[in-house]
């Protein structure tokens, strides 16, 4: 694959990532500056929200690995997972419905609202799939930016009334923005691509004869953001609300490396998806040596301005998240290259149970060391197990890599062009 290709595809969906990040963080500004607490109930419930979508994100990658790897007309499969999505929807529905009656502690008991809007957020990644397989980064980004384009107006909007009112805000006026903005792209997103695709009537069965590739998907995606939240949960049982408010900030703003390394994968993953073994080794074996360099150099210059800007612009109370943010960076730096790999292991190799295996991984190290320094340590005892799990996880998930493309470590550290002769 020639690099121009991989690199004005990167750069179209590293530039809407940013305008996505920089979004994220003007979202992350307004309701973290009302409080530790109200920070710390958000992430928790974005978490929530974000299991919800993972859980059936096999519907997405299904609909990219069939247009991307078996070149199948796209419309009556789109029109058949996007009638999935809404009945899944439906039924997570019924569940966080369930939770929020019998909860009392926020944000989960205002898990209603997620209930009321997940039919519509599921069809974002569902819909998605359709771009991704083609390659497309155009249409694949408009989602990711006009989420928190129409969040961020909505939470500035009812910011204005707050004043007027006499009162501050609530953690439901927040979460019900956030909620609203979702669903909306979540409608327009599943509308463009059924136009995009062309009318068709839904395939019978699609799911029947794949519902083993989905839940697999769906299973391997939820290990893997618990293997990045956990942490959040068993400190608000630890700390309170207060303390994930501030450790919530620090994991944000350490996932912002993921940013270089989400931009390179999406642009190379239809490539990755290629039949042909030896351009997949060698598209996915580029993607991880970018990935690695970019994060790498980059989190110094991450750390040096967070440890500035959190204290000044969020507040004092955000300065006790420099320490576990300095811990985080190593980790989340090397683990930039699970992305690459994941894409390797789902999209050619159909085997998603691989990825599950290294998230899986992980999150049993995180879990494990989590449990002995959380209660000593806190939000840095957290931070230190995420970062330790990571860099074992993913030194495993490259020896996995190397011996199943039969490339000796040195590749890693090779140019990008692939020999005449390439792995079987």
């Amino acid at each position: 694959m020639p690099p121009r290709s991989l690199a004005r595809g990167a750069a179209l969906n590293l530039a809407a990532r940013f305008a996505a990040v920089l979004l994220g963080l003007a979202i992350l500004v307004t309701v973290a500056r009302l409080g530790p607490a109200v920070q710390g109930a958000f992430a928790l419930f974005v978490a929530v929200e974000a299991a919800l979508l993972t859980l059936f994100s096999g519907l997405g990658l299904l609909l990219a690995r069939e247009v991307s790897h078996r070149e199948v007309p796209p419309a009556p499969l789109l029109a058949a997972l996007l009638r999935a999505a809404l009945g899944l929807g439906l039924a997570a529905a019924a569940g966080l419905l369930a939770v929020s009656a019998g909860s009392e502690a926020a944000p989960y008991r205002h898990l209603w609202l997620l209930a009321l809007a997940a039919p519509f957020l599921l069809l974002v990644p569902t819909a998605s799939g359709l771009w991704l397989g083609q390659g497309r980064m155009g249409p694949l980004n408009v989602p990711q930016v006009a989420a928190p384009v129409l969040v961020l107006a909505l939470l500035l909007a009812a910011g204005a009334a707050w004043p007027s009112a006499g009162a501050a805000p609530t953690v439901l006026a927040v979460l019900a923005a956030w909620v609203l903005g979702k669903a909306l792209v979540g409608i327009g997103t599943g509308w463009a691509a059924r136009r995009d695709a062309g009318p068709a009537a839904p395939q019978r069965g699609v799911l029947r004869d794949r519902w083993r590739f989905v839940a697999t998907i769906g299973a391997t995606n939820l290990v893997s953001l618990l293997n990045y939240r956990a942490t959040l949960f068993l400190l608000e049982r630890h700390g309170g609300l207060a303390e994930t408010g501030v450790y919530s900030v620090a994991v944000q703003v350490a996932e912002l490396l993921w940013l270089l390394s989400s931009a390179v994968t999406v642009s190379a993953y239809h490539r990755i998806g290629a039949p042909d073994a030896q351009q997949a080794a060698w598209t996915t074996l580029r993607a991880v040596q970018v990935n690695l360099l970019a994060t790498l150099l980059a989190a110094p210059l991450l750390y040096a301005g967070a440890a500035f800007a959190l204290p000044a612009v969020l507040g004092p109370a955000y300065a006790g998240a420099v320490l576990p943010l300095a811990l985080l960076l190593p980790g989340v730096a090397g683990y930039a290259a699970a992305s690459s790999l994941s894409a390797y292991y789902t999209n050619h190799r159909g085997r998603p149970q691989w990825s599950a295996g290294i998230a899986g991984l992980s999150l049993v190290l995180t879990l494990g060391i989590a449990a002995w320094s959380i209660p000593r340590h806190g939000a840095a005892g957290a931070a230190l197990a995420t970062s330790l799990a990571y860099g074992v996880a993913i030194a495993v998930a490259l020896a996995l890599f190397l011996r199943d493309t039969k490339l000796p470590w040195t590749a890693l550290f090779s140019g990008w062009r692939a020999p005449q002769s390439g792995p079987a």
